[in-house]
């Protein structure tokens, strides 16, 4: 269900309407949100804040978060803040009722018994969809861990424009191109339903028709962004990502740029490729169907066709500015050994080593 802050939260104050205590897992955004704090300030339900986390969580945080919900006696939870905040508040809701004290990363290893906690999520970016899918990511022992389980989706999610109001522009730039890459490559992937290409075309032009409002702080602009990632989280959430995201985790890492930057980086070369090779295509679903998905998302952008669309989407990245990294041989080197296969299999291209160089090298060109 999703909620709004219309009517000074009215729907927020009927979610809190029969909960008791609320384990409130929430980041330093929380702070820059005037009217939804005061507003906090006003419920008569008992709020107890978890925010002892940062970005790229890790374990020992949420094993934390798990023991203040148990020994606070908690009745739901409610998480504020961008992807690192929700998946906190997943993984919470996951171990919470969990055998043994998680010691030793043992709930990571643990059958999942799910459960009926009521969760809600107010998103303060609108870029990674988490309070949409069933994903989430913690670090153990320097490691990433990807955990995935329908049982901690949010049932409840609140969207409010004034969340993205003090966002810095190159976040707001970043997290929009993250939403968009998410429909785009959902709408491609092996995975894709009928269903899943209903979000991806919905996120794809509401990303599109309110990318002007959003970068000048609308408050039209503001909402439909975040409706934007939510619908494409919901895409994602069926199909998964494909080779943009896996090719761009350790440009974020060895350049610095946001995920999102990144992900806009492969993506608007990814795509002029696949067209030139719908030749190699491995969807089962065949040669000519990927060749009208690929027209299909030109359309979405708005364009007449998939080679239009390109350009739509070039003209996206050449608009908001964003830099272009420049990488070494070396750099060039680590990028092609650093795909995750898993995400590959769901490209509808085949993609080997070779290819992944030289489409490197194209990106970052």
């Amino acid at each position: 269900m999703i909620i709004t802050s219309a009517n000074n939260y009215e729907g927020l104050d009927t979610w809190l309407s029969d909960k008791k205590k609320v384990l409130l897992v929430c980041d330093d955004s929380l702070k820059f949100l005037d009217k939804f704090t005061a507003k906090l300030k006003t419920v008569d339900t008992t709020l107890v804040r978890f925010s002892d986390f940062k970005p790229n969580p890790i374990y020992d945080s949420v094993v934390k978060g798990v023991r203040l919900y148990l020994d606070e006696g908690c009745d739901s939870i409610m998480a504020v803040g961008g992807g690192s905040a929700i998946d906190v508040a997943k993984t919470i809701k996951l171990y919470s009722n969990l055998p043994g004290n998680g010691e030793d990363g043992s709930w990571l290893k643990a059958d999942v018994i799910p459960n009926t906690i009521p969760f809600l999520a107010m998103p303060t970016t609108a870029g990674t969809g988490s309070e949409a899918t069933r994903y989430a990511v913690i670090y153990y022992e320097g490691a990433k861990q990807s955990i995935t389980s329908e049982s901690f989706i949010p049932d409840t999610v609140l969207m409010d424009p004034d969340a993205l109001k003090t966002l810095p522009l190159y976040q707001k730039k970043a997290t929009m191109c993250d939403a968009l890459c998410h429909a785009i490559e959902s709408y491609w992937s092996v995975n894709s339903t009928d269903e899943s290409k209903e979000y991806s075309k919905e996120a794809i032009r509401l990303v599109v028709d309110n990318m002007d409002g959003y970068l000048n702080n609308t408050e039209e602009g503001r909402i439909n962004m975040l409706r934007a990632a939510n619908t494409a989280g919901k895409a994602i959430n069926i199909t998964q990502t494909t080779a943009g995201h896996a090719m761009c985790y350790k440009i974020t890492s060895l350049f610095g740029c946001a995920h999102g930057h990144a992900a806009i980086l492969c993506d608007r070369i990814l795509y002029p490729w696949m067209i030139d090779n719908t030749d190699k295509c491995i969807d089962p679903r065949g040669e000519d169907y990927l060749t009208q998905t690929l027209n299909d998302i030109g359309l979405a952008l708005g364009a007449e066709d998939a080679k239009s669309g390109t350009r739509k989407l070039q003209d996206i990245f050449d608009k908001l500015q964003l830099e272009i990294p420049a990488a070494d041989e070396e750099q060039y080197e680590e990028l092609k050994t650093s795909v995750n296969p898993v995400r590959l299999k769901n490209h509808p291209i085949a993609l080997d080593e070779e290819t992944i160089n030289k489409l490197y090298h194209e990106v970052l060109t």
